[in-house]
């Protein structure tokens, strides 16, 4: 007999599993989850993440995933076990919301339009017509657009508890059913407009939810995409042969062209090149490697082909353990609960029981039983939370578009509540306080011809140099000379002939201080200096920063005495050759201490920190995993949007209080008078879609106000 499952001590070995759980709508589902499974014996520890729609859990290795799934599914929710990777996003229920809301939209449309008649008074002959018109419309609207409330509805009462749903649906069920036997008997009143337009309000708030939600962990997916697919892999006898990522081993010999992305992470057996490393360091400029340097999967060789001993692949990489702490930060961030989610547990029962009394108070009243269940119908209807939940994504909505026309996407649904309550902003140096584009110091000792050559070498290379000089030389309006027999000399630089001399554009022979480049013409040389420019507002954005009462500082991972010269220019502090792990430790620490930080950063070394920030932004000219962790990227050379998005913010929250206020006014004044039987279901769903309008018209100020702040 097998002994009974126990809780797992703490020095036990535990396995983490993962699960997906699609039916999690709201903050109570979240909170039934995660204590349920702490229940059951042999879980050590279980955590939601909301975004993904997954639970992750600790427990002891006789408790099977089969077992886990037993219990979700007496919980009340179905669940399956999570792809093997762990970064697939699953965009089913985004596009099953769209169609509903679709039809629903089409649905409404068509019925106000039959219902402009009766209200106008139709006769009964056409007003039954238009009745019968409206229902052969209506029913198979409601059951193919009611499916998302219906499914949930269904699953809660199943297992014996409610949720959020259970009202919707049985408001929507009755209003539907009542108007089909009022339309059945030649009855003067219909519902099926009501029905059906609360059905598009509240698909209407859903879908807008579960779109950004999809959005806030779609970085993860680009980030392994930066690893190189796969490797040739050289064979004892000497010859190579692909293999892909996944079936390579440590211990096997990488040979790795110029231009290719690394697929592994290795050791240099010989020779010298340069590597694109700023997914780990952040630095634009290439890193040299020699022989026993360590290199990671998704660096580009840049320079000569090196051969590399493997030493961790797959899962196993440094891109890979990027990945799993951005996973795990978006963890730790989604147990962030939006305002509205926090009534969840209240108000189903709260709904329940009010339409209930209503419907006996009026039967001891001695109404009839078809009169009692109007106004229960009316009372399920105006109680309708529509309001309450277009509160918050009203607002960021209005918010969100008036940020993205003065530069700034806002990705994330709750990144605005966040943003609101930062204390502190922590930049990453190169490419988030700098251009992160190496540009020439100082061209004016060039003569016209040299600039010409400069720009004709410079264009033929996809060196972060030459890229600079080029784009320096291009903004001067200089046009490239005619060359002929150009090279590239892999980690030498370019070399042609121009008008029968040599020329080249190389790298320096000496070590020098900085960046630089040799322009040599026939022998001679010219140095060009180049430095990674500050953006040219980044004084006026930690101002305006400061000005809002946020502390700022440095955490780069760039060279100590690269950061440090940022530092002493801007007055800022700063940590300097920080990995991915210590910016994540860093923000951990933050946080602990009561902090509420806002991380601005660019490079793929930033992911973590991103994802695991109280909240990020990312400039556009990162990477696509940065821009995909972050909750919000701003566009063009200025800094100026990470401070505008902040005071947006706080105005944004200000109008959700209002928007609260509102929401909760309005049910107690409307809440007495549908118990009073004075609202039917009609003017039941015309309060409804009111009260929402009113809370949309009071989030379009915020569009207002948002263009006077970045005025």
């Amino acid at each position: 007999m097998n002994a009974p499952l126990r809780r797992p001590e703490a020095a036990e070995p535990c396995i983490d599993s993962r699960f997906t759980v699609p039916g999690m709508r709201c903050a109570g589902c979240i909170g039934k989850v995660e204590r349920g499974l702490a229940q059951v014996p042999g879980v050590a520890a279980a955590r939601v993440n909301f975004s993904a729609k997954r639970v992750a859990v600790s427990h002891a290795p006789e408790l099977t995933g089969e077992a886990i799934i037993a219990e979700l599914r007496k919980l009340g929710f179905e669940a399956e076990r999570a792809a093997d990777n762990p970064l697939a996003r699953d965009d089913a229920e985004t596009r099953s919301l769209l169609r509903a809301l679709a039809v629903a939209g089409f649905g409404m449309m068509n019925i106000m339009l039959l219902s402009v008649s009766v209200w106008s008074g139709a006769d009964a002959p056409t007003r039954a017509l238009f009745h019968w018109l409206s229902a052969l419309i209506a029913v198979p609207v409601i059951a193919y657009a009611g499916r998302p409330f219906f499914a949930s509805a269904l699953m809660a009462l199943r297992h014996r508890r409610t949720n959020m749903d259970v009202p919707i649906s049985i408001g929507v069920v009755l209003a539907t059913v009542l108007s089909l036997y009022e339309t059945a008997t030649n009855g003067p009143h219909a519902y099926f407009d009501g029905a059906v337009m609360l059905l598009f309000f509240l698909l209407a708030g859903r879908a807008l939810d579960a779109m950004m939600r999809s959005r806030a962990r779609s970085g993860i997916a680009a980030l392994l995409g930066r690893m190189g697919r796969g490797a040739q892999i050289v064979q004892p006898d000497g010859a190579t042969r692909y293999v892909e990522a996944e079936r390579i081993v440590p211990g096997m010999v990488m040979l790795v062209a110029a231009g290719e992305a690394l697929a592994a992470d290795g050791t240099v057996l010989e020779g010298r090149t340069l590597v694109d490393a700023a997914m780990l360091t952040g630095e634009s400029a290439p890193r040299p490697v020699v022989a026993g340097d360590l290199v990671h999967a998704g660096m580009v060789n840049l320079g000569n082909p090196v051969r590399l001993t493997v030493v961790a692949a797959a899962r196993d990489t440094a891109l890979a353990d990027i990945a799993r702490l951005m996973d795990e930060a978006g963890q730790s961030r989604s147990r962030y609960v939006r305002i509205a989610d926090r009534a969840a547990r209240l108000y189903a029962p709260a709904v329940h029981s009010l339409a209930f009394l209503s419907f006996c108070g009026w039967l001891l009243a001695g109404a009839g039983l078809h009169q009692a269940l109007l106004i229960a119908v009316a009372v399920l209807i105006i109680t309708c939370p529509c309001a309450l939940g277009l509160a918050v994504p009203a607002a960021q909505v209005v918010a969100a578009g008036a940020l993205m026309k003065r530069g700034l996407l806002i990705k994330d649904g709750s990144a605005l509540e966040r943003l609101a309550e930062v204390d502190e902003v922590i930049f990453d140096k190169t490419g988030t306080l700098t251009l992160g584009e190496p540009r020439p110091v100082d061209l004016s000792g060039l003569g016209e011809e040299a600039r010409r050559i400069a720009l004709a070498l410079a264009q033929e290379s996809r060196h972060p140099l030459s890229r600079g000089l080029a784009r320096a030389l291009r903004e001067e309006g200089v046009e490239p000379a005619v060359l002929d027999g150009v090279e590239e000399t892999a980690g030498q630089g370019m070399s042609a002939r121009f008008q029968g001399r040599p020329v080249a554009l190389l790298r320096p022979e000496s070590e020098v201080a900085g960046l630089a480049a040799d322009l040599v013409i026939a022998g001679k040389a010219a140095r060009i200096a180049f430095a990674d420019p500050l953006r040219p507002d980044v004084q006026a954005a930690l101002a305006a920063l400061s000005g809002q009462g946020l502390a700022c500082s440095i955490a780069s991972g760039d060279r100590p005495e690269s950061v440090a010269a940022v530092a002493r220019e801007l007055h800022l502090f700063a940590a300097a050759g920080m990995h991915p792990a210590g910016k994540l430790a860093l923000l951990e620490r933050r946080k602990a201490s009561d902090h509420r930080p806002l991380m601005v950063g660019d490079g793929l070394n930033d992911g973590p920190a991103l994802a695991g920030a109280h909240v990020s932004i990312a400039p556009g000219s990162a990477s696509d995993v940065s821009q995909q962790a972050a909750d919000a990227v701003f566009v063009g050379e200025r800094l100026m949007p990470v401070a505008l998005a902040v005071r947006v913010a706080r105005r944004t929250m200000a109008i959700v209080r209002q928007n609260f206020t509102m929401a909760v006014l309005y049910n107690m004044l409307a809440v007495p008078l549908a118990i009073g039987g004075f609202v039917t279901p009609l003017v039941a769903a015309l309060a409804m879609s009111a009260s929402s309008l009113l809370v949309v018209g009071n989030s379009l100020r915020l569009a207002r106000s948002a263009g006077k702040e970045g005025a």
